[in-house]
């Protein structure tokens, strides 16, 4: 079943920072490396009022995330989040469908993305190709880049 999409609401910004470090710590991260990622994956009400952010909920409860940053012509894809108990439900497919389909409305010709590891097949998977590495504010790592071309009808 198909996940409904919608924007997400100010008030739920800390429920879903919490549900970002839970899919994160879903890749095996241990608690001091999602203690450094922790600012980086928070989200505030302010964040959610002023960019496109979506949720995907079932049985009227969150499951995933995703955010956008930037302005076009290159939108970045900030934020793609699933709860694990949803990983491989079709939740992260249509919150990438809907992210790229946002970001194209506004009028980017280019999708970002800055993936976890653990995510780059997935990413992979939906289109996007390698466009070289990027290092990670919060941890210092090397992390995969990826662009995803918004092309008329492509996602």
């Amino acid at each position: 079943m198909t996940p409904r999409i919608r924007p997400a609401r100010p008030d739920e910004a800390a429920e879903l920072t919490e549900l970002a470090l839970r899919s994160k710590a879903h890749w095996g991260y241990d608690a001091q490396f999602l203690a450094r990622c922790r600012a980086e994956l928070t989200l505030t009400p302010e964040t959610v009022a002023d960019h496109p952010v979506a949720v995907a909920e079932r049985d009227g409860r969150p499951v995933g995330l995703a955010a956008l940053a930037g302005d076009p012509p290159d939108v970045e894809l900030a934020m793609l989040f699933v709860d694990p108990p949803a990983i491989g439900t079709g939740a992260g497919r249509a919150l990438f469908d809907h992210a790229a389909a946002t970001a194209r409305s506004l009028g980017a010709r280019v999708l970002w993305i800055e993936a976890d590891p653990g995510a780059e097949p997935f990413y992979r998977h939906v289109g996007a190709t390698p466009a070289g590495t990027s290092v990670s504010p919060s941890t210092g790592r090397e992390l995969p880049r990826l662009r995803y071309d918004l092309h008329a009808g492509r996602d």
